[in-house]
């Protein structure tokens, strides 16, 4: 075990009100790229930056091409629960944890037993007619052509995602909130803290063990009691 993990340890240890706030450096190790990145790949395939895709004036505007990103860069039905889903899992099992808030929207929280998960952008694996409401499955989105519409109506089928323009559930923002706010730990993982207004919610958080586990310096100006900039799958695994 490493000195910093053996830290992150006994913090853990002392600590029965933990929350985490996820972001998409988790799912990473889990194969799921993250979106935002503007590679070779995306400049090769796509005339438009991730961002201006996954955005609603791009959806209402170009669906047949929003929906050809969608399909090939957020939808990962091969993905699988990584080291920090299993034991962001194990931790809730044990009582210690109390919630996890994500923005990602890929569903491996709950697949690796997570019960009580905040999605502040939604998730992947519901969807839903515009027109009528009836909710769809991942494996109707999944196996969908074109621009997807409803059986029953014919209306257009879109994702339970939160695009950029739109703004996030309320609710699931005060949900989260409270959560921090009451939180005897605040662990932040896999997130650089460059989204808003989700990044702000951890500005509710008011203890004295705050712990950062991200691979490159986060964007706020945050006063951590413990940084480690590593895998964050590999640092949860060994506690």
């Amino acid at each position: 075990m490493t000195e910093s993990a053996k830290r992150l340890k006994d913090l853990v240890d002392g600590s029965d009100n933990i929350v985490f706030f996820g972001g998409a450096g988790v799912s990473t190790e889990s194969g799921i790229p993250d979106f935002r990145s503007e590679d070779g790949l995306y400049r090769q395939q796509y005339d438009y930056p991730p961002e201006t895709i996954l955005s609603h004036t791009f959806y209402e505007s170009k669906p047949e091409e929003f929906f050809r990103f969608y399909r090939a860069k957020l939808l990962a039905p091969d993905a699988k629960p990584n080291a920090a889903h299993r034991k962001l899992a194990e931790l809730e099992k044990r009582g210690k944890l109390k919630a996890v808030i994500t923005q990602n929207i890929d569903g491996l929280h709950q697949a690796a037993g997570s019960l009580t998960v905040l999605e502040l952008h939604g998730s992947v694996l519901r969807n839903y007619c515009e027109s009528c409401g009836k909710a769809y499955e991942f494996a109707f989105m999944l196996s969908s052509r074109g621009v997807p519409h409803c059986a029953a109506c014919g209306g257009r089928v879109k994702p339970d995602v939160v695009l950029y323009e739109e703004g996030l559930d309320m609710d699931t923002m005060e949900r989260a909130a409270r959560y921090i706010a009451e939180a005897d730990m605040l662990i932040i993982g896999g997130t650089s803290l460059n989204v808003y207004p989700a990044a702000g919610l951890i500005r509710w958080y008011q203890g004295h063990k705050l712990v950062i586990i991200n691979k490159s310096p986060v964007a706020a100006d945050l006063s951590a009691d413990l940084v480690i900039n590593d895998s964050i799958g590999e640092t949860l695994d060994q506690i």
